[in-house]
């Protein structure tokens, strides 16, 4: 089906893509727009999960001051080029993400960041609490991986839901991203500070 300029300029202000991807999209889809954001977010995503693997040796240390100035965070956002690095929305994600590490305090990036000893300890204390509720050894086995599982959401940036919508993680908006630049791009390392904090 001819698809007209109007809907692919729509088309293109909803997501970012580009004008033969939109036109691409809305030919697919029979000129439905909201078809083709989905359609274009899914190819993007599934781009963003082919590029999880590649070497991010750029990006930027994004600083966030919050309100009166009593905390404040330092995060390393790292992508490939130079030239996502030094692009308005790729800062506008730092910010995003300094906010999220303001707001809900997270110990480390991802699970791969803590260390196997703690992982072995918060393991032990949740068994430890399912035998006192008076599980039994198949029931723990079933619960524990629950229990880790948002053990990790609690503690990891990745895994937090981000405080602005609650229906994405801070995962989800790193994939977008990637989706979007066309680059893979990881959450280095943060600091959060805090006056009067440890």
């Amino acid at each position: 089906m001819a698809v007209s300029s109007e809907q692919i300029k729509d088309l293109r202000e909803r997501t970012g893509a580009g004008m033969m991807d939109c036109k691409k999209a809305l030919e697919e889809n029979g000129g439905d727009i909201d078809k083709s954001v989905t359609y274009l977010r899914e190819k993007g995503l599934a781009k963003a999960a082919k590029r999880a693997g590649r070497e991010t040796g750029e990006g930027k240390v994004i600083a966030y001051i919050h309100g009166t100035g009593k905390t404040g965070v330092l995060v390393e956002l790292n992508c490939e080029t130079d030239f996502v690095a030094n692009n308005e929305a790729f800062e506008a994600l730092g910010k995003e993400i300094a906010l999220q590490i303001t707001a809900m305090n997270p110990l480390y990036v991802s699970e791969e960041s803590i260390p196997k000893s703690e992982i072995d300890s918060e393991m032990s204390v949740q068994k430890t609490l399912l035998e006192q509720e008076g599980k039994k050894p198949e029931q723990i086995e079933k619960i524990l991986p629950g229990k880790m599982k948002k053990y990790f959401e609690e503690i990891c940036l990745i895994h937090q839901k981000s405080i602005r919508d609650n229906s994405k993680t801070i995962n989800d908006l790193l994939q977008e991203a990637i989706a979007k630049f066309g680059e893979n791009i990881t959450v280095g390392r943060f600091s959060r500070f805090q006056v009067g904090g440890n």
